[in-house]
């Protein structure tokens, strides 16, 4: 029986939630504080006061396709938030998001670990439904070589320009614009192995011929092809964004494709701490495994 877990952050210096409740969250993007749809924030705001210093205010019903930014202060079309090694060019994009995904920093971290145990050659580094490129740009600057696949164009630009915002322009990144889970099933086929696959799909998306991608019918095909590519000693992680599931049922999927490789399983929940509360707001599930 798997024990699931709670793996949660309290931000970085360019980020913080510094409150939540009543359905909404209230957060800091550098210098930019954004108020966005929560559902699974069930309980009340800390201090209503609070909420008054926001920049943006994402009005909308709680399907995050509709809706629209109300701009209540001055907001820069985009501006700088640094994680890490990595200049993330944030903006007030359509589906409430800003470009980076907070709670996801511990998983950085712990792609970086991976990164500089490797000897030898650089790790090699897959990053599958990649969007702007946190975690691309992250692994790039610790030196690991990787290949960055997304099937939006407009993603692949952003991502570039913050490759561009970061200071690292000449380090070694590929910019595949595809499906991914075509992308795979080629790599497969050529015999490529990675040393850290790191997989974050949408729960509905279109790839760049009109692609369909259901999470929970185009997954578990995927999550074996992915099998297949990982390199002795080789680390991967898989981050869902899908409320009606459980990351009982992803840890599953993923024992069932690495069967035979042995190493350590932990699979649960990623959240973010308030800054100055007691509460964590929970985001997305999660399943990491190294062989090692």
């Amino acid at each position: 029986m798997a024990s699931l877990a709670l793996i949660e952050t309290a931000g970085f210096p360019d980020y913080a939630l510094l409150d939540s409740g009543n359905g909404r969250k209230l957060e800091r993007f550098g210098t930019v504080i954004v108020d966005r749809p929560e559902p699974q924030a069930l309980w009340t705001p800390r201090d209503q006061r609070e909420w008054k210093r926001a920049n943006a205010v994402f009005a909308g019903d709680d399907d995050e396709d509709k809706g629209r930014w109300r701009i209540d202060k001055p907001v820069p079309e985009s501006w700088p938030v640094k994680v890490g090694a990595a200049t993330m060019l944030c903006r007030l994009a359509s589906f409430r998001h800003m470009g980076l995904f907070p709670e996801q920093f511990p998983h950085w971290e712990w792609m970086l670990q991976r990164i500089a145990e490797k000897k030898g050659e650089p790790a090699r580094v897959l990053n599958l439904f990649a969007y702007t490129g946190a975690a691309s740009l992250m692994a790039a600057a610790a030196g690991a070589e990787v290949t960055h696949v997304d099937a939006s164009k407009k993603a692949i630009t952003w991502a570039k320009e913050n490759q561009s915002a970061s200071r690292l322009t000449s380090a070694p990144v590929r910019w595949i614009l595809d499906d991914a889970t075509k992308f795979v099933a080629r790599e497969v086929r050529r015999g490529k192995t990675y040393d850290i696959v790191l997989v974050d799909p949408p729960k509905f998306g279109r790839g760049p011929d009109g692609e369909v991608w259901d999470l929970f019918t185009s997954l578990p095909p995927l999550m074996k092809d992915c099998a297949q590519l990982l390199a002795p000693n080789a680390s991967l992680v898989l981050t869902v964004y899908a409320i009606r599931a459980s990351a009982l049922a992803f840890d599953q999927l993923c024992r069932e494709v690495l069967q035979g490789k042995g190493g350590t399983f932990q699979s649960g929940e990623l959240a973010i701490r308030e800054e100055k509360g007691t509460r964590a707001v929970p985001t997305s599930l999660f399943t990491r495994w190294s062989s090692t």
